[in-house]
């Protein structure tokens, strides 16, 4: 069976949680690559480009682990642009959050989440959901094709 490598994007802001997602993947000795975002609005400026092409100018993410709680812009507001965009609707977007209210949960699914997973406190615990999730989302899941969406009429000719 043939891995295909796919990036990570890690849309978090404590510091803590950071580095035990690092360490988690260096411990499960996951080649895939990851990026750190610390706030929703790097997140949609590192997703979405400036704003002013069409197509953002970065590599797509296979996998996208999003917490809630951000500064400048939450996290709800990044999923639902996130599922928003033709580009990026399919990448698969697991909420990874402290939170324990259902109304985060239900209005995350609503939104298009692909899984909600509480951020379990102890390293171990986070350890195996960790492993959990790889073994799933970069190992066994199968993403539809990342295929860019055809030009609309009217739009420049120049290249993305």
């Amino acid at each position: 069976m043939s891995v295909v490598a796919i990036d990570i994007l890690l849309i978090e802001d404590n510091e803590d949680d950071i580095e035990l997602t690092q360490a988690a993947l260096s411990i499960g000795k996951v080649v895939n690559s990851l990026t750190v975002l610390r706030d929703g609005d790097d997140a949609l400026r590192y997703l979405l480009g400036d704003g002013t092409t069409a197509i953002p100018p970065r590599t797509v993410p296979g996998l996208i682990l999003l917490d809630l709680r951000l500064p400048k812009v939450d996290g709800i507001e990044v999923l639902k642009r996130i599922k928003q965009e033709p580009i990026l609707r399919r990448i698969p977007v697991v909420v990874l959050t402290t939170s324990q209210r259902d109304e985060d949960i239900i209005h995350s699914y609503d939104l298009g989440a692909n899984s909600f997973i509480r951020k379990p406190v102890l390293f171990d615990a986070f350890h195996a959901m960790m492993k959990t999730l790889e073994l799933y989302w970069v190992l066994t899941n199968i993403p539809p094709p990342m295929s860019r969406p055809a030009r609309q009429a009217g739009s420049n000719g120049g290249t993305p």
